[in-house]
């Protein structure tokens, strides 16, 4: 065990779908079912840890994984990420490096090798204005930084809840806002399938899923910060009448 990684990824998955997780040998593994239906969970090797949770939600799952890691540094996974180990490595001196730092945000490119998104091309600090795009699966924290913190994913957001999205973006903030600095790296951590869930669709539920994460984040600032995130170029395609009732939350 000493040999291994100072990390843990914890994989959150279904149980009909836990057997395609891709395992790392170098780091902890935790798996998290989200098992509702009581289905049968296939076994893992006794280097993984399996906790099955009688109810649905992803965020509740990123809760466990943080509850429940031991090392120095956390990954998020699901059962369709690949992590790269020259990306890992990269985060871990980075972190190693910078012990002020306590979420590292990275980058993920497709099955084909491209970049899944324009993600930044330079180093930066992270801002409540600059990470509303963060996928769970690009980011890297400090485990104790968090848990002394309280930082916690919402889990009224999040695929799985009636706010299927906004998580990740949600969990920045509120470590941003208890005093947690965050940082982007232009470091590949991951290979995503290209379809996703935070993919923007001209659809009433992807408009008002994302109006109700401006309104966790912003408060009664919400309006505006909408309306400058619909402006910031690359422009969202919400359409005309959809991006009015996004602006004014409905």
């Amino acid at each position: 065990m000493s040999s291994l990684l100072p990390l843990t990824i914890g994989y959150s998955t279904l149980a009909n779908r836990a057997k395609n997780i891709k395992f790392l040998a170098s780091v902890n593994n935790l798996v998290i079912v989200q098992n509702p239906d009581s289905i049968s969970v296939p076994g893992f090797s006794p280097e993984v840890k399996v906790f099955e949770l009688k109810n649905q939600g992803v965020a509740k799952s990123r809760n466990t994984a943080i509850a429940n890691a031991e090392s120095a540094y956390l990954l998020f996974g699901d059962d369709d990420i690949e992590f790269k180990e020259s990306g890992i490595a990269s985060a871990i001196n980075y972190l190693n490096a910078n012990p002020d730092v306590s979420i590292l945000l990275m980058q993920a490119i497709d099955e084909t090798g491209k970049l899944r998104k324009r993600y930044p091309t330079k180093s930066h600090q992270l801002k409540l204005t600059n990470s509303a795009k963060a996928a769970t699966y690009e980011m890297m924290i400090r485990t104790s930084d968090i848990k002394s913190a309280g930082i916690k994913f919402d889990e009224n957001f999040g695929a799985g809840a009636p706010n299927y999205l906004g998580d990740e973006y949600i969990f920045i903030a509120d470590a941003l806002r208890s005093g947690l600095k965050g940082q982007f790296e232009p470091i590949v951590i991951a290979i995503h399938p290209t379809e996703s869930s935070g993919n923007i669709r001209n659809l009433h539920s992807d408009r008002s899923a994302r109006a109700k994460v401006f309104s966790r984040v912003f408060g009664i600032w919400a309006p505006v910060m909408r309306a400058l995130f619909l402006a910031k170029p690359p422009s969202k395609k919400f359409g005309f009448i959809n991006s009015l009732f996004f602006i004014i939350g409905k």
